[in-house]
């Protein structure tokens, strides 16, 4: 395995699981810090703000701040912002994604009646009474975004609910409208976005994460070479089963060590 000068890590299933830090993890970070690479965590969960994932980090052994973590709020955010400016949005999404969306400037609209953007992300207190606004929103000519993939929110404890795909899904049957724009993993708007946040091209950076789906994927499309650990969702067999294949293949983001 060759040096790179940036590496974007996935959290969740290759820095820690839970809240366990994958043995060594600290050990690679700060190695590739004394070398002068630079590195940024990535996450695709909306449901908490950057300063959390940097808290849990920083607690966990490996220093951060807000600025090196890029999420799907933040990408949002963004994203909206410098794309659609003035557009109105309504959110089926969490308050560290309308936080987030609320602090760029984003016009949020609560009840759909003006919007000009449906943005469906994870939301644990989803109600009917949004989910049909959403839906009147997009058969009035909203545009239709979505902040991740995802079709399951993970929580504490191994226990997962549905959320976004499943509201994604619906919408998209009940309004014939097709989902237009994802904005997080395997996006390339949030792969741009964290690219721009280390100052380096895609040739100059590894993408390391447990899912072949959006981390893989992210980072195969965007032209950055891979590697995927076993730490997380994906084994051996899913891996073989795939036409998916990462640079490399780790045990464990540890493994990142034992480089040139």
């Amino acid at each position: 395995m060759r040096h790179y000068d940036g590496y974007l890590f996935d959290l969740d299933g290759t820095i820690y699981l839970g809240e366990q830090l994958v043995p060594g993890a600290d050990a690679v970070v700060a190695g590739l810090r004394r070398r002068g690479a630079r590195v940024l965590f990535l996450s695709n969960k909306p449901i908490a703000r950057r300063e959390t994932y940097a808290a849990k980090l920083t607690k966990l052994g490996i220093p951060a701040a807000p600025e090196d973590v890029v999420n799907s709020p933040l990408a949002s955010a963004r994203y909206l912002s410098r794309e659609h400016p003035g557009a109105h949005v309504m959110v089926l999404g969490e308050p560290p994604l309308i936080e987030e969306l609320a602090g760029a400037g984003v016009a949020l609209d609560e009840d759909g009646e003006r919007a000009d953007i449906v943005l469906v992300s994870w939301d644990r207190s989803l109600t009917y009474d949004r989910l049909e606004a959403a839906h009147q929103a997009l058969l009035r000519g909203a545009r239709f975004f979505a902040t991740n993939p995802d079709t399951v929110c993970p929580l504490e404890g191994g226990r997962t609910v549905p959320d976004a795909g499943a509201s994604i899904a619906y919408l998209e049957a009940s309004t014939g409208r097709a989902l237009e724009v994802m904005i997080g993993k395997p996006s390339p708007i949030i792969t741009r976005m964290a690219l721009a946040g280390i100052g380096l091209a895609p040739e100059q950076c590894l993408m390391v994460g447990d899912r072949l789906d959006t981390d893989m994927a992210m980072g195969e499309t965007a032209g950055l070479d891979t590697a995927l650990v076993l730490t997380g969702v994906t084994g051996r067999e899913e891996l073989a089963a795939s036409a998916r294949r990462p640079t490399y293949v780790l045990e464990s983001v540890a493994q990142l060590a034992e480089g040139p």
